[in-house]
């Protein structure tokens, strides 16, 4: 039934600039390419990458647009420029695993088909609003710099262990809902946040201790509340998950007598063509 599917779509991405499209609502003409991209090669925020590899055309086109003149860029309001950032990143890291998809690295450092075993995945260069940026940067430099950091759980990596990839292209028009839905998302995701009762624990992603001091500053507003005694990132963690919680979890965490330990990155490519978890 996969490799079905994953024809289906290759032949469905075939045609897509062949038939017109029609925009959906709130979309960007800029972003529309990968809105189309997404729309035809991610599912539940997994990727038919080889589908995607066999018609790759429409997204190498798709990332050289992206070097808009640093004029254009600059006469941007925020929530454009931050959902442009975060479509740079996701559309780079597809453009990265495709161009040595199938992965088949052997560092024993992270699983065999994961991006990081392709060398300077993270680090090497792109053309991006008269910039020469790496994905590195986009996540550590530029995106935080918005102070926006439900924008940090939106960039894919190409993980599984990533914050959900959408099936649709980030917009300034719905980018307040889209972030709304990161965080209300956030809880029912294993890999993002577990709550475990019996073992009295609360885990969380590493990405929140990777931009510790974007999430406090966003969210540890209450530092005289019941999560007093807690580090600022625990604070932050509680205020960011508590409205958004299952009433026992809620219940549970509000009683205060739990561990936080934060989760190990699952690196696994996020790839639906050979199975979830390759």
């Amino acid at each position: 039934m996969i490799v079905a599917a994953a024809v289906v779509v290759s032949a469905a991405a075939a045609l897509l600039d062949a038939q017109p499209q029609t925009p959906a609502p709130g979309s960007d003409p800029l972003h529309r390419p990968l809105d189309q991209i997404l729309d035809l090669n991610v599912r539940d925020g997994y990727v038919y990458y080889r589908a995607l590899q066999s018609s790759r055309g429409s997204l190498d086109r798709y990332v050289a647009s992206l070097n808009v003149p640093a004029a254009t860029y600059d006469a941007w309001g925020n929530d454009a420029k931050i959902a442009f950032w975060i479509n740079a990143y996701n559309a780079i890291v597809l453009q990265t695993v495709i161009g040595r998809y199938p992965i088949r690295g052997t560092s024993a450092t992270f699983p065999s088909s994961s991006i990081r075993q392709i060398p300077g995945a993270f680090e090497s260069k792109h053309r991006i609003a008269g910039r020469s940026v790496s994905l590195d940067e986009i996540d550590k430099k530029i995106l935080p710099e918005f102070k926006e950091p439900r924008a940090l759980l939106a960039l894919g990596r190409g993980a599984i262990g990533s914050g959900r990839l959408r099936s649709e292209a980030y917009t300034a028009a719905r980018l307040a809902t889209q972030l709304d839905d990161i965080r209300a998302e956030f809880v029912n995701e294993e890999h993002m946040l577990k709550v475990d009762r019996s073992a009295g624990q609360i885990s969380a992603t590493p990405i929140l201790s990777w931009h510790e001091a974007a999430f406090i500053a966003a969210y540890d507003q209450d530092q005289k509340g019941p999560f007093a005694s807690r580090s600022p990132i625990e604070r932050a963690l509680m205020a960011f998950v508590l409205p958004h919680l299952l009433p026992l979890e809620r219940e549970f965490a509000e009683q205060n007598q739990f561990k936080v330990v934060f989760l190990p990155f699952d690196w696994r490519l996020n790839d639906l063509t050979g199975g979830r978890g390759q």
